[in-house]
């Protein structure tokens, strides 16, 4: 299945105890990366080199959201833990990596499950996709991203 090419619809919990859809992303360029789960190495790893990096996509004119399928409560508990200076997006039906197509078979412990694949879309402020990357590493990927958007949108 490909990638949306807009923003589809969608409506879900984020940290601040509030609630986020699509329309409440359109009108500024955006950045949604989508991590495995809270707390681990990795995505722990990628979302402060994300928060590292925020003033400069601030600066950029970029937002920034994390998704992943954990309970707002635990993204409110690792955003705190970790000082993420940009919201995080509870999907925990999976109606966002679903439609970007981010669920993945991998084995973990020696059995198949089903899990978030490491992945980043990039949209214009109509909520027009621009650039993707899948399968990423996370260690140097927020980097990465910040090169394309500074490349796109110069900081101001």
């Amino acid at each position: 299945m490909p990638s949306p090419s807009v923003l589809p619809p969608f409506r879900l919990p984020a940290t601040g105890n509030v609630v986020v859809s699509d329309g409440d992303l359109r009108g500024r360029p955006l950045v949604l990366y989508f991590y495995p789960k809270d707390n681990t190495s990795g995505c722990t790893l990628e979302g402060q080199e994300f928060a590292r990096l925020h003033p400069r996509f601030a600066r950029a004119g970029v937002a920034v959201y994390g998704v992943s399928r954990d309970s707002a409560r635990s993204h409110e508990r690792f955003a705190e833990r970790h000082g993420f200076p940009f919201p995080l997006l509870s999907d925990e039906d999976e109606t966002l990596c679903r439609a970007f197509d981010v669920i993945r078979p991998k084995t973990m412990y020696g059995k198949p499950v089903r899990g978030v694949e490491r992945s980043t879309f990039v949209f214009d402020a109509a909520g027009k996709l621009i650039h993707e990357w899948r399968k990423v590493k996370a260690e140097g990927h927020a980097a990465e991203v910040l090169g394309f958007v500074e490349r796109t949108w110069p900081p101001r």
